[in-house]
């Protein structure tokens, strides 16, 4: 029987009929996976009885202004809270040099501070705020984030601020002893400025909501990503000129501040500390000018110099692999590929979502990096989704193979694995909050508070012509009031016993106040073998969630140091014995099989900055010796592995040319 011949014109409509076909079936099959079955209340409650956290106040200085809004530049007026949504920050650090990561650095939007204060039922000095004077400042600049940092390399935690209004100020710790105090610390430039004779500052017009601190050349010295949101223009100043603008899109803007790659050269020590950097054009600028709200780094590819991602805010987050030689940071864009059956948007480098955060992880214990991106993910709002990026390399190399290309090594599984909506998500962090060996993810979420919905408007301009969104003027009123995903609550993610999928037990735990969050900060703070986090809330008061689940000796705690390398730096202690190792990972076979990677991470995310500790849940191999295999640059760039059999508990190692342990707590 020979076969039929289609006519010409049904041919034509064969062809025509595909594209339709095929959206088709991807609905259908996007409507099944948003639909799979979720955890029953029973097995909510199960799973919710491994965590236990109690919610303690954050102590701040008295007198601090209380405000709930900020002056805005006269063409933001009519939407001063969108303008006003973001700024609240906390980071977790050793800054007492106590050998205990109890100090916490906040943001506090109300009153425009910058306040170092003791971790709850942990210190012993009185908060205070850390005022950048005598440098120059002025009443249209803000504060938008604090990270800790050894950025002088002499064995003293320094601060870095970052601003809208103003580049970054370091606070050098000046190691005079004493209670930790505003006067042991040192403001100074790090972007070097004139004096003014007014006081006031006049320099670049820097609006910074996103910075990430890693050896990025490998020379054994932290550098600084600085990664500006608005574009160089008086945003926070009533009297200020009337040439800002907004996002020229809302799926490809990239007329944003830009990013600005800081090199370490020099660095001196003792009362009148100093650091230097320069600035290197380290990502092509046709990739560089992206609304970033958040940034992460982490090697994939075994060469103990970092990858680069950037989340950005209304267009294409950027993926980078790092191409740095010493003295020369260098980074070059690589993408994901898209088969036939993923949306364009699903593909890393391709998508037109609202990045917020980036937090780098080992989700599934493969011993790989995987990432976790917040997006907006608000029903019957803005409903895109989250990434899940799985780290699809067989092994370093093959990322390298890979990265090489251009080719990005990661595939979105967030849908399969629940963690695609919750609201209008900000910072993220992976840990292990149980001791498990599963790692959880904490998300903070909400946008504007008030009474008023206004999602209504939001989606109007949504949907209108990009032509138009770059002028304030034609933006929807968000003022005092209105309400834009306000209601959204913190979300704990939390493995289902199965562990495919994962459940958020954010109710079952206490932790869901609806009230709008953005930086997570993780720690264990007290030592006690169980994780901490201190989440900083916007126009609102901070909070703490101490880990109260029973102790036990279930984990693996590493603090990781390289020796001090610069005149007049801190002497050896038992408590600080050296400078943190940036960068250096941590890949540990426990007795069941189980590997796990993790990393000292020098400040990832939005606003929110975990401690320097590496810590691992131990699973069900716990008070079985664990095989841990530590790669780390030395303080001269050099390159090392080792492996050492470590019993579980505490372990402070000193990283040179070999790994050697300290102390056993």
């Amino acid at each position: 029987m020979k076969g039929r011949t289609l006519p010409p014109n049904d041919v034509g409509l064969g062809r025509r009929l595909l594209p339709m076909v095929f959206v088709l079936v991807l609905v259908g099959t996007a409507f099944l996976v948003a639909r799979l079955p979720s955890a029953s209340a029973a097995t909510r409650a199960g799973m919710a009885q491994r965590f236990q956290f109690t919610e303690l106040p954050i102590a701040l200085p008295a007198g601090l202004p209380q405000r709930d809004v900020r002056q805005v530049n006269p063409k933001y007026e009519h939407i001063r809270s969108w303008i006003s949504s973001v700024g609240a920050g906390v980071a977790v650090n050793d800054l007492d040099g106590d050998g205990r990561s109890d100090d916490l650095c906040l943001v506090d939007t109300r009153s425009d501070a910058v306040v170092v204060t003791p971790a709850p039922e942990t210190g012993a000095y009185p908060p205070f705020v850390l005022d950048p004077a005598p440098l120059p400042s002025g009443p249209a600049i803000a504060p938008m984030g604090c990270t800790p940092g050894d950025f002088n390399s002499d064995g003293r935690m320094d601060l870095l601020v970052y601003y809208w209004g103003r580049t970054p100020v370091v606070f050098l710790h000046r190691g005079q002893g004493g209670a930790l105090a505003a006067a042991a610390f040192r403001p100074t430039e790090l972007v070097p400025q004139a004096l003014t004779a007014d006081g006031l500052y006049h320099g670049p017009l820097w609006n910074t909501n996103a910075v990430n601190v890693a050896d990025f050349d490998g020379d054994g010295h932290p550098d600084i990503g600085i990664f500006n949101y608005f574009p160089d223009t008086e945003v926070l100043d009533p009297q200020g000129h009337p040439n800002v603008q907004m996002n020229h899109s809302m799926s490809r803007a990239e007329n944003a501040g830009g990013s600005h790659i800081l090199r370490w050269t020099a660095a001196t020590s003792g009362a009148d500390p100093s650091v230097t950097y320069v600035e290197q054009r380290a990502i092509d600028p046709a990739y560089s000018t992206g609304w970033t709200l958040g940034a992460g780094s982490a090697d994939l590819d075994g060469d103990l110099l970092p990858e680069l991602y950037l989340a950005n805010d209304f267009g294409k987050d950027r993926f980078f692999h790092n191409r740095s030689t010493p003295g020369q940071i260098r980074f070059a864009l690589a993408e994901g590929r898209r088969d036939a059956v993923t949306p364009k948007s699903l593909v890393l480098g391709h998508d037109s979502f609202k990045g917020m955060s980036i937090e780098f992880g080992d989700l599934d214990n493969s011993g790989r990096f995987d990432m976790f991106v917040s997006n907006i993910t608000e029903s019957w709002g803005l409903e895109e989704s989250n990434f899940v990026w799985r780290n699809n390399a067989a092994n370093p190399a093959d990322a390298r193979r890979k990265m090489e290309k251009g080719v990005a090594p990661f595939e979105d599984s967030a849908a399969s694995r629940n963690l695609a909506w919750v609201g209008w998500g900000w910072d993220a962090k992976m840990a292990d909050f149980d001791n498990s060996g599963r790692v959880a993810v904490v998300q903070a979420a909400g946008f504007v508070k008030g009474d008023i919905n206004r999602f209504n408007w939001l989606q109007e301009l949504a949907m209108s012509n990009d032509l138009m969104l770059q002028e304030p003027a034609m933006w929807p009123k968000a003022e005092p009031g209105d309400d834009i995903a306000g209601d959204n609550t913190l979300a704990f993610w939390a493995k289902e016993p199965d562990g495919k999928r994962y459940v958020d037990l954010a109710p079952q735990l206490g932790l869901a106040v609806p009230t709008p969050t953005r930086g997570i900060a993780v720690a264990d703070a007290d030592q006690d073998g169980a994780q901490d986090f201190a989440v900083a809330r916007q126009w609102g008061a901070p909070a703490y969630y101490r880990n109260t689940k029973a102790p036990d000796r279930n984990f693996l705690g590493l603090r990781l140091f390289r020796p001090v390398d610069t005149a007049g730096g801190a002497p050896p202690s038992a408590a600080v014995p050296g400078s943190p190792a940036y960068g250096a990972q941590v890949r540990i076979r426990t007795a069941d099989g189980t590997t796990h990677v993790a990393q000292l991470d020098g400040g990832s995310g939005h606003s929110g900055k975990r401690s320097f500790d590496v810590y691992f849940g131990l699973g069900a191999a716990g008070g079985r010796p664990v095989s841990a295999e530590i790669a780390w640059r030395d303080a001269d760039g050099g390159a090392h592995r080792q492996t050492l059999e470590l019993a579980a508990g505490w372990h402070d190692l000193i990283l040179t040319d070999q790994a050697r342990e300290l102390t056993t707590p």
